[in-house]
């Protein structure tokens, strides 16, 4: 898929068929969790849109994709307060063109990690009707900042007035995701009403529905994937 008038490329796979995800990879890559991710979706009947971003596929490589980020500056803003990487424009352009392909009302949005950010962004767009953002950890070294310009933060709360809550969730002890980013949000989109549902989960894991992700029930990444699940059929069956 192209954007804009200096074309970026990302290739982009799809999987089942039913209601429309798009699946945000994390910073490990497209590994085989990521993609047991996508299947937990694809059997409760969605048709899960992968973007390839960055780093091998079928395996995680977080020292490799790490750098390869560093290297993608033009598209990864990792570091910037007060606006969103300029990635975010191209996801966008990828759900309308999803949503348009499909001739559904929108979709819903899972990001993660370096991409979590990303997750709330889109909440902005109209295409987007649901979102979950897990563990988002960006700017890097700044907890306490925001990844969203002001601009964007009216639009998503907007938005959210309209659909319902989002969802957002973290363990206690990561330290990519601190508990004085979410206070963040928090303040910023919660002052008067919930916008967002904040799940801190118990321990120091990091990868919520992925690499730390138990699948038995009552375990609490369990139990916050399938509220996701639930929030995602209300959203997309409206």
């Amino acid at each position: 898929m192209v954007r804009g008038k200096h074309p970026i490329t990302h290739d982009v796979y799809s999987r089942g068929e039913g209601k429309l995800l798009v699946l945000i990879q994390e910073l490990p890559g497209i590994g085989q969790e990521t993609l047991a991710l996508a299947d937990q979706f694809v059997n409760r009947g969605y048709k899960v849109i992968l973007p390839h971003l960055f780093g091998p596929l079928g395996k995680t490589s977080v020292l490799g994709n790490t750098v390869r980020i560093l290297c993608m500056r033009k598209e990864f803003k990792i570091f910037s307060t007060q606006q969103s990487s300029p990635i975010v424009d191209w996801l966008k352009t990828l759900c309308r063109k999803v949503k348009d392909d499909h001739q559904v009302k929108g979709v819903a949005v899972i990001g993660m990690c370096l991409t979590g950010n990303f997750a709330i962004s889109l909440m902005a767009d109209e295409a987007v009707l649901a979102s979950y953002s897990s563990q988002p950890s960006l700017p890097v070294f700044k907890q306490k900042s925001l990844h969203l310009s002001d601009t964007e933060v009216e639009k998503i709360k907007t938005r959210l007035d309209e659909f319902g809550p989002m969802h957002c969730a973290r363990f206690a002890k990561d330290p990519l995701c601190r508990a004085s980013k979410f206070d963040s949000y928090e303040r910023t989109f919660n002052e008067d009403k919930e916008r967002i549902v904040f799940h801190t989960l118990p321990g120091k894991g990091h990868s919520i529905v992925t690499l730390d992700f138990v699948d038995e029930a009552g375990h609490p990444t369990k139990k916050v994937l399938d509220e996701v699940m639930d929030y995602f059929d209300r959203s997309l069956n409206t």
